[in-house]
């Protein structure tokens, strides 16, 4: 990895063989050392969280992780290095300029995707919004797009609000609400729809949608497939061309607050956003506004090496990043089993949503407590599991939870056996 500190002080920085080091050069060989390769050791894992040491059992994941101090160290050496506008004349333009270049070469790894269709912003929410903005430029009345109600409203409302600007139509599509399982997209598409837009996998109930399934029903119907990966991307190997249009929020795995949207860079060269004259029309950065925030980059690329030196092997970044992530999935599933099986045999407790595949998030409620009692209760015992709906509004009302919703507890690479203990202790100990 081009580092800050290498970069800052590599007199060869303008050398091309070197512009770009991707991979594990300064990482792997740590975490080789600390978990082997081929096994997910939680132990050795939860050593990288400073934030761990004040003693929680955190079950806040979803709503964002906690930070390995790799990556606090790689945003501070950035914020003290000399930096300017990116450029090549300068050792801080060169700095500035491989900081965007390797990040965008991480989040295509991490994401199975062209770095040249990576676009960095604020959010997933902010990105949705500008994308909503620009893709209905070309909608008409009578046209439509398909929204869920399974899904975060970041991936909604910009929807809805385009279409309301433009005279589209708006159709919604429901899920059941015992098994959190999608309803049939199929009777919902014809050639009017545009967009259909989907999440990975639910924030609030951990469902995942067939994406494999949808995607061809989305494209034969000449739609663009507009895809929230923001809550599976922490859990499970992913691939962003799966969807015309793949987001996520690096936050949400280990690294700093941004957002991330990947797709097909001829794609983006068809869209015409809304910018500054004098900006670049140049593709991905014509939909990047204003000066991007190199030291959350750095740190984004310090979070996917991190994710690939998670126990995964192979020959290629890529390669490591799947296997690492496929051994966290595994991991993260047992101890779900375990929680999910143990809740329910607390007869006060109902658990809600219940999808045959989904990520390590469990939503549940208390009989004789409101959630927010639950999770005050939690709280005073060191055990970090919030309640609420999440801004996944529409999913929360679906499943009669209205707008306060329930307590979630989500894992997470840094979740081990005595946290779920924590838990399920408090949680009998408020039931009985």
């Amino acid at each position: 990895m081009l580092t800050p500190d290498i970069l800052h002080h590599d007199p060869d920085i303008s050398r091309p063989d070197i512009r770009i080091r991707t991979g594990l050069c300064l990482l792997s060989d740590r975490w080789e050392r600390m978990t082997g390769m081929g096994t997910f050791e939680v132990e050795a894992v939860r050593k990288q969280f400073p934030g761990l040491a004040e003693g929680a059992a955190h079950f806040d994941g979803p709503g964002g992780s906690q930070t390995p101090q790799v990556v606090a160290d790689t945003v501070a050496r950035t914020m003290v290095s000399a930096l300017a506008n990116r450029g090549r004349l300068t050792p801080a333009e060169r700095l500035a300029d491989e900081i965007v270049l390797t990040a965008r070469q991480a989040m295509a790894d991490l994401l199975g995707a062209d770095p040249r269709g990576i676009v960095f912003g604020r959010s997933m929410t902010q990105l949705t919004y500008d994308f909503a903005r620009t893709l209905a430029k070309t909608w008409r009345p009578g046209d439509e797009v398909v929204v869920t109600r399974l899904d975060h409203d970041a991936n909604v409302r910009p929807w809805v609000q385009a279409a309301e600007a433009t005279g589209a139509t708006v159709r919604r599509l429901g899920f059941d609400p015992e098994t959190s399982e999608l309803d049939d997209l199929a009777p919902l598409l014809s050639d009017r729809t545009r967009l259909v837009a989907v999440t990975a996998a639910s924030n609030l109930l951990g469902t995942r949608p067939d994406l494999e399934s949808l995607a061809p029903l989305v494209r034969d119907a000449g739609a663009l497939f507009y895809v929230d990966g923001v809550h599976l991307t922490a859990h499970a190997p992913v691939d962003a061309t799966v969807g015309d249009f793949y987001l996520c929020s690096p936050y949400k795995f280990f690294g700093p607050h941004c957002g991330v949207l990947a797709a097909a860079p001829a794609l983006l060269e068809t869209l015409r956003p809304d910018k500054l004259l004098p900006s670049t029309d140049v593709v991905p950065e014509r939909f990047e506004l204003g000066t991007l925030p190199y030291e959350l980059l750095a740190g984004t690329t310090a979070a996917v090496e991190f994710i690939a030196g998670l126990g995964g092997d192979g020959d290629t970044t890529r390669a490591r990043l799947r296997s690492s992530l496929e051994l966290l999935e595994a991991y993260e599933d047992v101890l779900r089993a375990d929680l999910e099986s143990r809740l329910a045999a607390i007869d006060a407790v109902t658990l809600y949503g219940h999808a045959r595949h989904r990520t390590p998030t469990l939503l549940f409620s208390v009989a004789g407590y409101e959630s927010a009692e639950v999770a005050a209760k939690l709280a005073e015992r060191g055990i970090n599991a919030p309640a609420g709906a999440f801004y996944a509004i529409e999913p929360s009302r679906h499943l009669g939870l209205g707008d306060t919703g329930a307590v979630r507890a989500g894992l997470a690479p840094y979740t081990n056996q005595a946290d779920v203990d924590r838990l399920v202790e408090a949680v009998q100990d408020l039931s009985s």
